[in-house]
Formats: structure tokens, C-alpha cells, sequence
């Protein structure tokens, strides 16, 4: 009998060993590279959620991997340099965001894998050869922003009574011909018979300001955004002047309707985060990007937020509020 308890004794200290290796490889403290477009308060919420995921996958911050954080600050000509200063730092991994982003580390290396958390479209914009075959170094998440984009212009419609026109703020550059996301806003708005009034506005409170009067000049009677993390950090100011020129708004992000906004959907971002830190632990134990295929958002919120509603005169209808998964009274 005690030879059978030291038995099963060893066993289990020899399991929790594997474990912990599994859990935590070599060693190594790993430096992860995280680069975007937008400045840090604009991904600060989806970051708590990345490391909160790593944490869960038994990786610990600053014993098991660092972070080395780069922001261009709405200037995405600063791109190519944040993304060459990751490399020349020898980091294990990039983390990106989406679009100009990707598309700088990609160029900046072939070898450092990148995750990818919320790109529009992953293989039209050339960052992926295939969801199921990536190749090469870059796998990760796609959050779908462009078919969802018909969606929430169905949904502002709906929750609009006689709506005609509606302002859609979009970055400077992103009206360009090739540019998906503008192509199927524009069919859809052609579809549902509105006018799509562009406005190209500078993600910036200078910016967004001229925006709203030049929505407001233009007289439309909604307003939606161009989904990109640079609007993100600028949801404030955005969700503020809306309600200033009682304009009916819905936002690609619960972020907005949390600082005040009137309408939301979209992808769950903070589940992109979490789902990306999934594919850093398994690239960090050894996965290659090229054998991970890319996954695309699979939770999707609708949020209604009813004192923004009272507050610019709209009575949202019934059937509108039955298809939100959160109404905020």
C-alpha cells in the first residue's frame, strides 16, 4: 500500500510538471510587439481583455512575456517605422490590430509570426492568402466590419422613421475605389434607397467637429461611422456632438454606446482580443502561423442605449428594441 501511495504521489508531481511546462515553455520570457494606428486609450478595454486571456492560458505578465507597445497616433505614416523598430527588437511575436497595421508588419517581416485581432476583411485586403490557408506568417482574427456594415444601415433604417439621408464619417483615403468596406456601404445605402452623404473627417476633435456641420449642412438625418480603431479614440467627442446636433447614431462598437451613444453593433471585440490571445499561446508553444486558419467573429452584439434616444426626441420602435441583446434604460 505505500508503495502504491509513493506511486501515485509521483505520478501526479510528474503530470503538474508537464503542465507547467506546457503552460509556460523553456523558460523564456517571451516579448510580444503590439502595433496600431490609433493611440493607446483607443485599445486600452480590448488589451485588459488580451492579457486577462493570457493570464487564463497560465502565461504571467512580466515572468513568462513582456509586451512592447507602439501606437502611431492616428498617423499611419508612422507605420513602417513602429513596425521595423519591432523587429529590430528581435520580438517573438507581433500583435496587430487591423489594416494599415497588418499590412506594415507583414512587410516588415516574413518570419516573426503576427496575430491579427479585428481586420475588416482579411484576404480582400491581402493580408491572408486564405482563411483556411493562410500561408506564410500571419493568421489571427477577422471581425467581418464589412458585411456587418449593411446591417447596421438596415438597422438605421429601421430605428429612423422617414430616414433619407444618412452622414457616414469616414478616415481621409478610405473613399478610395478599391477600398472593400466603402464598396459595400455604398451598394448596401443603394439597396435600402439612402443617400450616403461622405464625409471625410480627420479622427481628430478639430475633425470631427467639421464633420458633424458638414453633416448637418447636408441635412442628414443619421449618422454612422467608418469602422476603424482611430474613431474608437475619438468616441467621446463623437458620441458628445451627436447628441449636440440630436442626429440618430449606431457605431460599429459597444465602446461608443458605453460613453453615451445612442445604437451598436457589431462584433464583440473584447472576444477578437481573447480569441487572439488563444492563437499567440499555441504560436509561443510552437504552432505555425501558416497552420492556424483564420477565424472570423462569431459573437455579435446589438446595443440600444434609451437615455441617448430621449435625449435627441427618438422613440426607437418596438420591434427594433426586440432585436437588442442589451438595452440600457
Amino acid at each position: 500500500m505505500k508503495k502504491q501511495f509513493v506511486l501515485i504521489v509521483m505520478t501526479a508531481l510528474f503530470l503538474t510538471s508537464v503542465q507547467l511546462t506546457h503552460a509556460q515553455p523553456s523558460g523564456k520570457i517571451f516579448r510580444i510587439g503590439f502595433l496600431t494606428a490609433s493611440p493607446a486609450s483607443g485599445n486600452a478595454g480590448f488589451l485588459d481583455a488580451f492579457r486577462q486571456e493570457m493570464s487564463r492560458l497560465g502565461w504571467i505578465e512580466g515572468k513568462s512575456f513582456t509586451i512592447e507597445y507602439r501606437y502611431a497616433e492616428q498617423k499611419r505614416e508612422r507605420l513602417p517605422n513602429l513596425a521595423a523598430e519591432l523587429v529590430r527588437l528581435k520580438v517573438d511575436l507581433i500583435l496587430v490590430t487591423a489594416g494599415a497595421a497588418v499590412l506594415a508588419a507583414k512587410e516588415a517581416t516574413n518570419t516573426i509570426p503576427i496575430v491579427m485581432t479585428n481586420p475588416a476583411d482579411a484576404v480582400g485586403e491581402g493580408m491572408v492568402a486564405s482563411l483556411a490557408r493562410p500561408g506564410g506568417n500571419v493568421t489571427g482574427l477577422s471581425s467581418l466590419a464589412v458585411e456587418l456594415n449593411t446591417k447596421r444601415l438596415e438597422i438605421l433604417k429601421d430605428a429612423v422613421p422617414k430616414l433619407a439621408r444618412v452622414g457616414l464619417l469616414r478616415p481621409p483615403g478610405s473613399g478610395d475605389t478599391g477600398n472593400l468596406q466603402m464598396k459595400e456601404l455604398r451598394s448596401a445605402a443603394l439597396a435600402l434607397k439612402l443617400k450616403l452623404e461622405e464625409i471625410e473627417t480627420q479622427p481628430d476633435a478639430k475633425g470631427v467637429e467639421a464633420a458633424f456641420q458638414i453633416a448637418k449642412q447636408k441635412q442628414a438625418g443619421a449618422i454612422m461611422t467608418y469602422v476603424t480603431n482611430r474613431f474608437v479614440a475619438e468616441r467621446k467627442r463623437i458620441v458628445e456632438l451627436a447628441d449636440k446636433y440630436r442626429l440618430p447614431a449606431i457605431y460599429p462598437q459597444d465602446e461608443f454606446v458605453e460613453a453615451g451613444g445612442l445604437m451598436s453593433y457589431g462584433a464583440d471585440f473584447n472576444d477578437l482580443y481573447r480569441r487572439a490571445a488563444v492563437y499567440v499561446d499555441k504560436i509561443l508553444k510552437g504552432a505555425k502561423p501558416a497552420d492556424l486558419p483564420v477565424q472570423q467573429a462569431t459573437k455579435f452584439e446589438f446595443v440600444i442605449n434609451l437615455k441617448a434616444a430621449k435625449q435627441i426626441g427618438l422613440t426607437v420602435p418596438p420591434d427594433v428594441l426586440a432585436r437588442a441583446n442589451k438595452v440600457i434604460k
